[in-house]
């Protein structure tokens, strides 16, 4: 008997909590229809989203009660709210799951109250019928263990009414098998670059050092008997010094262009077009005016690879003697085109440094979209997402 009380007070106890969220959104349900019509004015323009991440919010509390009730987890699907205010509002309304989480808040104000009045109700019945049968005929109480049912019963209905649907929970199980392979991809591009780093540290910049320490030693030898002599190799030192120096700013510049820091995106780019060999054309939309942002350091340094890595491949494979290069601000992040007169045939498993492009590009986010027909020309898209 005793236990039983426990498990209805237990269950009593998280009835009470689920009514406190139903009062809850009581409350918010009567700011919904405010914040869409502020929505609709300059001032508050903002309010929509940051109500639908109040309903987020909501929603997920009572995931987490549900799951710790009846130990099955409810997975989430919602699409992110970031990007201008226009992207926000519009992610707000087309997001299926708000329309789901806004019908559970609904219903839930109904059998979040509905259960727990229902517990108060088999409360004093449940004590005085389960005490006087199991004092009378020594048996296990019949009405105190329905009330911890009650409980069952919420997150049954909760789990039913904020699960995704059948298409978004396809479209979950396709975006983390995509990001399982980016990261392993991501993964594998990261190790190629360390390695690569690695060995032009140890087959230049450490070599040249090693190579410095030991002609200033023989100098130091030679300077009492032979001060010429140790002069000359002092001289071949000093040499050696600065094409070490040379060499590790070769391997900084590989690792963050310096010129991206100093110039950006657009000034590395054209400094890139005009060194390539190619007669290459630079468009830019969006990105070059001083009012204009810029990117973020990760999806800079990204662009530049890409373009670096296009107008090598086609000097050096394609052919071609002209390129175009197309920056553009896209309201989802930045898309960069490639495009090249050459012969194209181009594929990512001729060593050409296309596969690469793509690891780089995945291990941000992004997509890339190559064509090149037999014949040319060769195209490269990327799009690489961030926040403006």
């Amino acid at each position: 008997m005793r236990e039983a009380i426990d498990n209805a007070l237990r269950g009593t106890y998280r009835l009470t909590v689920a009514a406190g969220l139903a009062l809850g959104s009581y409350v918010f349900l009567a700011l919904v229809p405010l914040a869409v019509v502020l929505t609709g004015t300059v001032i508050g323009a903002g309010t929509l989203p940051e109500t639908v991440l109040v309903l987020r919010h909501l929603a997920g509390f009572k995931r987490r009660q549900a799951a710790e009730w009846s130990g099955v987890e409810i997975p989430e699907a919602y699409l992110p709210l970031t990007g201008r205010l226009g992207e926000r509002v519009r992610t707000a309304l087309t997001d299926p799951q708000t329309w789901r989480d806004l019908r559970w808040l609904v219903l839930h104000l109904g059998y979040g109250l509905g259960l727990f009045i229902a517990a108060l109700v088999v409360w004093p019945f449940a004590l005085l019928v389960d005490g006087a049968w199991s004092g009378l005929l020594g048996q296990r109480p019949v009405l105190l263990p329905q009330l911890d049912r009650l409980t069952d019963l919420d997150a049954a209905w909760s789990r039913a009414l904020l699960t995704p649907g059948p298409g978004r929970s396809a479209e979950l199980a396709e975006r983390i098998a995509a990001l399982t392979a980016t990261r392993a991809d991501a993964i594998a591009a990261h190790g190629a670059e360390l390695r690569r780093i690695e060995r032009d540290l140890h087959d230049g910049a450490q070599a040249r050092l090693v190579a410095l320490s030991m002609r200033v030693g023989l100098a130091r030898r030679q300077f009492d008997r032979d001060p010429e002599g140790a002069r000359s190799l002092l001289d071949a030192a000093q040499d050696q010094a600065e094409q070490a120096l040379a060499e590790l700013r070769q391997v900084v510049r590989a690792i963050y262009p310096p010129i991206l820091s100093d110039r950006g995106l657009v000034g590395a780019v054209r400094a890139l077009a005009a060194s390539s060999g190619l007669t290459v054309a630079v468009e830019v939309d969006g990105l070059a005016g001083p009012d204009d942002p810029r990117p973020p350091a990760a999806i800079e340094a990204a662009g530049y690879f890409v373009v670096a890595e296009a107008l090598t491949n086609a000097a050096r494979h394609s052919g071609a003697n002209r390129a175009a290069v197309h920056l553009s601000r896209v309201p989802r992040g930045l898309r960069i085109v490639v495009r090249d007169s050459g012969r194209g045939g181009a594929h990512e498993a001729g060593g050409s440094g296309l596969l690469g492009i793509r690891r780089r590009v995945a291990a941000l986010d992004g997509a890339m979209t190559m064509t090149s027909p037999v014949g040319g020309p060769t195209t490269i898209e990327v799009d690489l997402p961030c926040v403006w």
